[in-house]
């Protein structure tokens, strides 16, 4: 499975989103999004592919790279996306805002 990523471009202008690319996974897509509604806690980012969706806030995506990065592997490689273990995913499973059901 795919990932696409979508980060929130709006709260944090300038967001340097270099090491992030570079730690993604074959598969994962990041595309820059303006506002998540997610406002609360900058920055937000959804992760969606053909099954469940997540939004998570309070990301930094310099210092959480290497989480996002492993949270996409486990995602991809989940059954319909459906993270059953996050441990593996490290301070991004503490970010986490919701869990959208596949359609």
């Amino acid at each position: 499975m795919t990932a696409i990523l979508h980060l929130c471009t709006t709260c944090r202008a300038g967001v340097d989103t270099a090491a992030l690319r570079e730690a993604l996974p074959e598969g994962a897509e990041l595309r820059l999004h303006e506002c998540l509604n997610a406002c609360g806690k900058p920055v937000a980012l959804s992760m969606q592919g053909r099954g469940t969706g997540y939004l998570f806030n309070g990301v930094d995506p310099v210092t959480d790279a290497h989480d996002i990065a492993a949270t996409a592997r486990i995602y991809m490689a989940a059954p319909g996306g459906v993270i059953e273990d996050a441990r593996p995913c490290g301070r991004l499973r503490f970010c986490l805002l919701g869990r959208l059901p596949a359609v």
